[in-house]
């Protein structure tokens, strides 16, 4: 998957972009790990109750010069892609997935559209 500007996540009917006044150390703050090739990446577990024994994770990763992002939501495991807006059958995953997404519109990192 490329790096894109915006982001829909699976069954989701919000839209994310990368916000124009995004930081470097605002990235780490939050969270995120930064690899050999610069860019950034950051995974979290979505389940309220556990970090553990995730059913799901939140995986984000932002390249290096700050104009491109990935967003996706997959199983606890990390190789599938999951949708969790499908038949509200998730509500608490979903409750942390917009507690995340709000932190990083709430430090410049994403804006929502």
């Amino acid at each position: 998957m490329a790096y894109t500007k915006t982001v829909q996540l699976d069954g989701d009917t919000k839209t994310y972009a990368l916000s124009t006044a995004i930081k470097k150390y605002s990235l780490l703050d939050l969270g995120f790990i930064k690899g050999r090739s610069g860019a950034f990446s950051f995974e979290r577990s979505l389940d309220p109750n556990s970090p553990y024994q995730a059913a799901f994770k939140l995986k984000v990763a932002v390249n290096a010069d700050l104009t491109g992002f990935k967003m996706s939501t997959v199983t606890g495991n990390g190789m599938q892609r999951a949708n969790l807006f499908k038949n509200a059958a998730h509500p608490d995953e979903v409750e942390q997935l917009r507690f995340i997404l709000q932190s990083f519109i709430d430090r410049d990192i994403l804006t929502e559209q």
